[in-house]
């Protein structure tokens, strides 16, 4: 990343997690009461993420990829048992471990409210891929090629291009531009067996993410790329809170 995008982003990044963290206080407490009314339990939601890719390597002949581990925090939208018999995986559509409160907050992206203290210490920016779960982005990486490097030198972000381009989970909205492309890019063979697969979504979230570390070559690229996602992105939380 070029040094004068990496000083703008982070300038960018504490202003806007200041601004964020001031306009979510007063929500915080109305959040928090819905949360617990619906589903007694934690507010929040901490959890182990992958950031941005530190190194590939290989060992014993297998490649492995090193990310760096934060905690991410997030207001809680399932039970607070849903990983009880399941362990890590995705979140998927109609999921049936959200909570009714936890449906309107992911529908309506306020559920990564907290992640703002998260750009603030650092560990994440407001704008970039979205990190994954340790456990889930290796398997994703030797399924996806390329894949890693949508994170390399480039932080997670709690809004990203993917994240105002496609869907919640990454799925493809009707009628977009990408739309037209999406069965050569996700399913090529029109193999039955593979429709609906994560890796589909994935592929496709990761053409955004690229497009965007591509972005940050040069200043001239890279701002105006920011600024958009970011006013992008209050348009698409009141268009999932009108649906």
């Amino acid at each position: 990343m070029d040094t004068s995008v990496r000083l703008v982003k982070r300038a960018i990044d504490v202003v806007g997690s200041l601004v964020g963290l001031a306009i979510s206080a007063p929500l915080t407490p109305i959040i928090a009461a819905a949360i617990y009314l619906d589903s007694p339990g934690p507010v929040f939601f901490r959890q182990r993420r992958a950031g941005s890719l530190d190194s590939v390597g290989y060992e014993n002949g297998v490649k492995r990829f090193r990310f760096h581990e934060f905690h991410m925090h997030k207001f809680r939208t399932m039970r607070p048992d849903a990983e009880r018999f399941t362990g890590a995986v995705v979140a998927g559509k109609d999921d049936p471990r959200v909570t009714r409160v936890g449906k309107f907050l992911r529908r309506s992206r306020l559920d990564e409210l907290p992640q703002f203290w998260d750009v603030l210490r650092g560990e994440m920016s407001l704008v970039g891929p979205r990190p994954e779960r340790p456990e889930l982005i290796e398997n994703l990486a030797y399924a996806i090629p390329f894949f890693e490097e949508r994170m390399r030198d480039v932080k997670p972000g709690i809004t990203g291009l993917a994240q105002v381009s496609l869907g919640y989970t990454g799925e493809v909205p009707e009628g977009s531009e990408i739309a037209a492309l999406a069965a050569t890019l996700q399913n090529p063979y029109g193999l039955d067996e593979t429709k609906g697969a994560l890796a589909d979504d994935m592929r496709i979230k990761m053409l955004y993410d690229l497009a965007y570390t591509a972005s940050l070559e040069k200043l001239g690229t890279y701002l105006p790329t920011e600024l958009r996602v970011i006013f992008r992105t209050p348009l698409v939380m009141l268009r999932a809170v009108g649906r």
